[in-house]
């Protein structure tokens, strides 16, 4: 017969509840209590019901960190394997086991529904949206990351607008006038906002402000935005398009993640173009592999293990009942070996 607490407390010649401090606040009974309790527990290799522990002490030991896509292709992301990097680290120091949270038959919601966390960590996840709405009637504590900032929820992120406009103006004092943007696809989390996604407003204001210091705009002769996957496959397929058009081609390519600036690399290997000879390639993240290919990739290093790590601490802060505020990340350019002047001889942009 499976062994109880009360089988423990018989044996140990105490209470129940002290039992239960033995395995879940040892802090609450003294160590010598404690280790007569923990010394019958091994006896009898007792294990915790994970469901009765939960219904006992309300906790589930878990933090939750809710996937806008299947787990396979939310971890084809190198940047956001460094968030769960951070998190993961966290959650190891505390004690608490890490749950990932993908769509539940291509519902975001539903996942959050199902959710059996004591708190949540999100991606992208605005004030407005059905999600975070839920969350908040399921008094559920959250924080998200490269979220939206406001007076329900917290966020931790990096100034967007800010890194964007250093990394355009870096490609545009090279000499660089035909430039196409690679942004981001709107987060499926965004069900109640159509296609808007906050970290691609924002760098693309970053964007726009480098290029009106030269008079210059997103829809400028020129200048082009293709939104695409996060990928090396998006970057791929789009750079493959918009290197194949001629006089029109770009001479740099920003993209707003490194993945898919090493899908442009992909594409300059298949056309047999040569980086930045013909072709300066900027991304945004600085994942491992930034610095590994060759030339290196010229990007904006933002910390995505340590915005995993204080997202989880906020998380747990909240948990705590403890009042906490936005965390704002530094990010810096980081300039590398594929982004150069532009090819002398290299046509004008057309009207």
């Amino acid at each position: 017969m499976r062994p109880t607490i009360k089988d423990i407390a018989e044996r140990a010649g105490v209470s129940k509840t002290t039992v239960s401090f033995a395995l879940n606040d040892p802090g609450r009974i003294s160590a010598e209590t404690r280790k007569r309790v923990m010394d019958i527990v091994a006896e009898l290799g007792y294990v915790p019901d994970p469901v009765a522990r939960a219904l006992t002490t309300k906790r589930h030991g878990a933090l939750g960190l809710l996937l806008p896509q299947p787990i396979h292709e939310a971890l084809a992301n190198p940047y956001l394997c460094e968030i769960v990097r951070g998190i993961g680290e966290l959650c190891e120091e505390r004690g608490l086991a890490l749950t990932m949270l993908p769509p539940v038959k291509g519902a975001v919601i539903e996942a959050a529904r199902r959710a059996a966390v004591d708190a949540l960590l999100t991606i992208g996840v605005g004030p407005g949206t059905a999600v975070a709405e839920l969350l908040h009637r399921r008094h559920l504590p959250f924080v998200t990351i490269d979220g939206d900032e406001s007076a329900t929820t917290v966020n931790v992120g990096i100034d967007d607008e800010a890194a964007a406009y250093a990394l355009m103006r870096h490609i545009l004092g090279l000499g660089h006038r035909r430039v196409a943007v690679l942004s981001l696809m709107p987060e499926s989390y965004l069900d109640s906002a159509g296609d808007y996604s906050r970290v691609s407003c924002l760098r693309l204001a970053g964007f726009e402000r480098a290029l009106a210091e030269l008079g210059l705009g997103l829809a400028s002769p020129g200048i082009g935005v293709v939104a695409v996957e996060g990928s090396l496959e998006g970057g791929r397929q789009a750079s493959l398009r918009l290197l194949s058009d001629g006089g029109r081609a770009p001479t740099a390519i920003v993209a707003m993640s490194d993945a898919a600036a090493l899908g442009a690399y992909e594409a300059c290997r298949e056309l047999g173009l040569a980086i930045p000879r013909d072709l300066s390639v900027a991304g945004f993240d600085d994942i491992p592999n930034a610095s590994l290919v060759y030339p290196p990739l010229t990007t904006v290093h933002q910390p995505g293990l340590e915005k995993g790590a204080a997202a989880a601490t906020l998380a747990l802060a909240l948990l705590a009942g403890e009042a906490v505020g936005h965390r704002i990340l530094s990010a810096e350019l980081v300039v590398r070996g594929s982004t150069a002047a532009p090819r002398v001889g290299a046509p004008a942009p057309r009207s």
